[in-house]
């Protein structure tokens, strides 16, 4: 069901599997999106994703609904995928509700359940269980970026580091694809001359390097910005949901959407994907279960119009 349409955007309201299926092949030039992660969050919502049982079941279900995504991406298309992970508790039934954030305490949650063979505590490992998966499906994994959060929330444990990163995973269907280096490329960082000869070692540049050629020097367009990207969060108080920062997929659709493509999110959730995209001047679709969150996207992408009039 189309929730919206406006000039550069199309909101769509279903379950991502069911609209990705009847969607037409390679009709998307790339796909930015952050599903709901394994075991966190109650959106409220009838079919949501998240709330499988097993991490096997997580699994699955990201598998079932990234192969329709294979096929309707161009074959020189991108897909960047956001997940973050979860420990595994096994406290069972909570004796309380969670006073400070009533949607994290789903009654007993996925995470509080029987084993899956895992002692209490582990790192479940979601995002690489969902990569491998997807890699065995066809789609070529090219990079795992480290979301790095600068501005990571504090954590009260005490018996492990705190948590600040989150994968975002670069994918292709093609060995060769559609990506754009040069447009996030960043300036160089000046050279350490008091490093005497090893003033090579202390800068910060791009390497320039053929097969059996030197090195050339420092590109002038920027070095490469490496696979480590700290970006900072930034609240969206409508919303009761995490949302990413709009310039993680800024920099996702400027590399790796060719200009005038459109750009798929299938939960599109607040439309942050869709504020992107719009700014870049590529066209925007994005799939969500929930029409109130569609209603969110369109405030936005209304005063993101106003304020570029």
């Amino acid at each position: 069901m189309i929730h919206h349409r406006d000039n550069g955007a199309l909101l769509l309201v279903g379950d991502a599997l069911e609209v990705l299926s009847a969607a037409p092949e390679k009709s998307v030039n790339c796909i930015v999106t952050s599903p709901p992660y394994f075991g966190l969050r109650d959106y409220g919502t009838p079919g949501q994703y998240g709330l499988e049982a097993t991490p096997a079941a997580y699994v699955e279900t990201m598998r079932a609904l990234f192969d329709q995504a294979l096929r309707v991406l161009a074959d020189d298309g991108t897909l960047w995928l956001n997940l973050g992970d979860s420990y595994y508790s096994g406290k069972g039934e909570p004796t309380q509700p969670d006073e400070k954030n009533a949607a994290r305490r789903m009654g007993k949650r996925v995470l509080d359940g029987p084993t899956w063979g895992l002692p209490r505590k582990n790192l479940i490992g979601i995002p690489w269980r969902v990569a491998f998966a997807l890699q065995d499906d066809g789609w070529i994994l090219r990079n795992e970026i480290i979301w790095h959060k600068p501005n990571a929330m504090p954590q009260s444990v005490t018996d492990r580091l705190s948590v600040r990163r989150e994968s975002l995973f670069l994918f292709s269907k093609k060995p060769k694809y559609w990506f754009d280096l040069n447009a996030i490329r960043e300036p160089h960082s000046a050279p350490n001359r008091k490093a005497g000869a090893n003033a090579f070692r202390a800068r910060d540049v791009s390497h320039a390097r053929t097969a059996t050629g030197a090195y050339t020097g420092p590109r002038p367009e920027g070095k490469n910005p490496g696979d480590v990207w700290s970006i900072s969060t930034r609240p969206f108080p409508r919303a009761h949901f995490a949302t990413f920062p709009v310039d993680l997929p800024l920099r996702c659709i400027t590399a790796g959407c060719k200009p005038g493509g459109i750009v798929l999110d299938p939960f599109s959730g607040a439309g942050t994907t869709g504020l992107a995209a719009r700014q870049l001047g590529r066209h925007y679709i994005g799939i969500d279960l929930n029409p109130e969150y569609h209603d969110m996207a369109m405030e936005r992408f209304a005063k993101q119009d106003k304020a570029a009039a």
